[in-house]
């Protein structure tokens, strides 16, 4: 519970960069999440560099320009025709690397892109498989933003639940 308390969605990060050994954890956590008949129909994509993460915070900039910010972000990305469950199991999964980014000491926060529009009114999806040269047939769900905070939220607390 001290986990789940204290995990909350950080959209300001310090410049720092996130270590090889902490992303590679993080996406073991992703992999070893449920999925529907164990299909797992899903793709992790880690953006790195400063462009790409620019550019992906204008796909969505109402809700999204601070992914420009974040030192990096994993692209979850399903195969529809891999899973008819595959929005449940890539959710399952993001929320599971998001669990472990916290337990490693940083934060992370979901940006939605699957049913959501660019600021031109076109599908924000086709563009961030456009922009990361993703094939036809894969969707993408969300990007996780990931870094070390640079903000402080206090943890839930039990009575916020009831």
């Amino acid at each position: 519970m001290d986990t789940l308390m204290g995990r909350r969605s950080i959209r300001k990060y310090q410049d720092k960069t996130v270590e090889g050994e902490k992303v590679r954890t993080i996406l073991a956590a992703g992999r070893m999440a449920p999925s529907g008949k164990n299909k797992k129909p899903w793709e992790f994509i880690v953006a790195e560099d400063r462009d790409t993460m620019l550019k992906l915070s204008q796909v969505k900039p109402k809700g999204g320009l601070f992914v420009k910010d974040a030192p990096m972000g994993i692209v979850v990305v399903g195969d529809e025709e891999k899973s008819d469950t595959w929005v449940e199991d890539c959710s399952i999964a993001s929320t599971f690397m998001q669990l472990e980014a916290h337990n490693q000491g940083l934060g992370s926060c979901w940006v939605q892109f699957r049913g959501r529009f660019t600021p031109e009114g076109g599908d924000a999806e086709v563009r961030v498989r456009e922009i990361l040269g993703i094939e036809e047939g894969r969707r993408v769900l969300c990007v996780i933003t990931l870094g070390y905070p640079n903000e402080v939220k206090p943890p839930y607390k039990e009575e916020d639940y009831y």
